[in-house]
């Protein structure tokens, strides 16, 4: 098989992830980030790059957004969201984090493969994902790529379509957002 070929069929099996993603749940993400007063992002491996790309674009919308673990990162109050992105939904450190957003009260939410997971069960909300035949053996739903990168690109895709509605719902475009981008470079 040639490296185009291998494209193709990542590009197929995102299509095809794509329709098992509940509308409902994004719209939920959308409406916890409009109602926060800051939102905190955490996630581990190659996840966390993901979550850290939604927290720079949340940025670049006027979002006061933070990636945890970071020496800038705001402190967490009860006003707060913290998103969490995870496949296993068994990380451990993500598992201390949701416990401690829990216990200062503020809102949590999980992008998963697993709803029922630790975190999951930790969160408030959980918007599931699928991933991998090995880390979801309950689905039919199959991938050649190795270990999460099903996961981890979905959930780019899918962070960035809650950014392009977040922009529907301010009014914003690129150009506006812009004004918001890193000028130091």
């Amino acid at each position: 098989m040639k490296s185009t070929d291998y494209l193709q069929e990542v590009l197929k099996e995102l299509d095809r992830a794509s329709k098992l993603v509940s509308d409902h749940d994004l719209e939920e993400l959308v409406t916890s980030i409009l109602s926060a007063k800051k939102v905190l992002v955490a996630g581990a491996g190659r996840s966390g790059f993901m979550l850290k790309s939604f927290a720079m674009r949340m940025m670049h919308m006027g979002i006061d957004a933070y990636v945890v673990g970071e020496t800038v990162t705001a402190n967490f109050e009860k006003e707060d969201l913290l998103i969490i992105g995870t496949g296993s939904g068994e990380t451990k450190g993500l598992i201390s984090i949701a416990e401690k957003a829990k216990s200062i009260g503020g809102k949590v939410i999980v992008v998963t493969i697993f709803p029922e997971s630790t975190v999951g069960n930790l969160a408030d909300y959980a918007v599931k994902l699928p991933g991998s035949p090995k880390d979801n053996t309950d689905s039919d739903f199959s991938t050649i790529q190795p270990m999460g990168s099903l996961f981890e690109q979905l959930l780019l895709l899918v962070l960035d379509s809650v950014i392009l509605k977040f922009m529907e719902k301010k009014g914003l475009d690129s150009n506006t957002m812009y004004g918001k981008h890193a000028n130091l470079e």
